[in-house]
């Protein structure tokens, strides 16, 4: 774990006392009926029509350079919300979160351009992460040889819509792990891809620890998250249920679950 000159760990992430709604449209209803009137009357002084979603309650931690997080839970739980937060996608209902450095969140459904062959992709991924073209040049085999996808053909050079899932999330993973990051948040990447492209994404986040940034994994693969983790989140309903070591963590969420 990085350190200042003087010893002292160095913070890159802290929530204090995080709490993130989302707000969506609720199912509309009569005016004049009588769930409507009721429903006016619960949800006085609130928007009309708007239902509220609590989706992560009173959060805190604080993350350090060179450490790997995993954030674990039930489906539902904040995780992916939480870092959607962390990378200043979803605004704070209360509380705060600061950051040093940039944060780059990676989910499986980042956007990549479908209709651009996996080429363009590398390139425009690699700009939007703030590489230069020399550098994206320099790295570009690299990271089709590290996503593996040409390994039963030359598909770098085909649209991506022709990708599978698993193959355009490879490629995802590997533009990203392309570059060092302050922050990197990964969304259940390591869910993708056979055993080997496993190894190799668990073995680039030791190298980007090794680096000075600071990783957080989601997974519900919890191999992936004692492999790659030393340190883990455990979210339930919106709650931090617990924080510690990725052993103790992961025995009392097994527990919990029944796994």
């Amino acid at each position: 774990m990085a350190e200042d000159y003087t010893g002292a760990k160095i913070p890159t992430v802290i929530a204090d006392e995080l709490h993130i709604v989302y707000r969506v449209n609720g199912a509309k209803t009569g005016k004049g009926s009588a769930t409507a009137a009721l429903s006016r009357i619960v949800k006085r002084g609130e928007e009309r029509g708007v239902r509220k979603v609590h989706a992560v309650r009173g959060v805190s931690f604080t993350a350090y350079r060179g450490e790997a997080i995993g954030l674990i839970g039930s489906n539902g739980s904040g995780k992916s919300t939480l870092l959607r937060a962390i990378a200043g996608l979803l605004p704070a209902e209360k509380g705060k979160v600061y950051t040093d450095g940039q944060p780059s969140l990676l989910g499986v459904n980042a956007a990549l351009m479908n209709d651009l062959t996996g080429e363009r992709n590398v390139i425009l991924g690699g700009l939007a992460m703030g590489m230069s073209r020399e550098q994206i040049k320099s790295r570009y085999q690299d990271i089709v040889d590290f996503s593996g996808i040409n390994e039963k053909g030359d598909f770098i050079t085909l649209p991506m819509r022709t990708y599978s899932s698993g193959m355009a999330a490879r490629l995802r993973f590997s533009i990203a792990a392309a570059k060092d990051h302050d922050v990197l948040m990964i969304d259940e990447a390591l869910a993708t891809g056979d055993r080997s492209f496993q190894k190799r994404s668990e073995a680039r986040i030791r190298e980007l620890r090794k680096e000075a940034g600071t990783v957080f994994l989601v997974s519900h693969n919890n191999k992936s998250i004692r492999d790659t983790c030393d340190r883990v989140l455990w979210l339930e309903r919106g709650e931090l249920r617990m924080d510690g070591a990725t052993d103790e963590v992961i025995k009392a969420y097994e527990k919990f679950t029944g796994k």
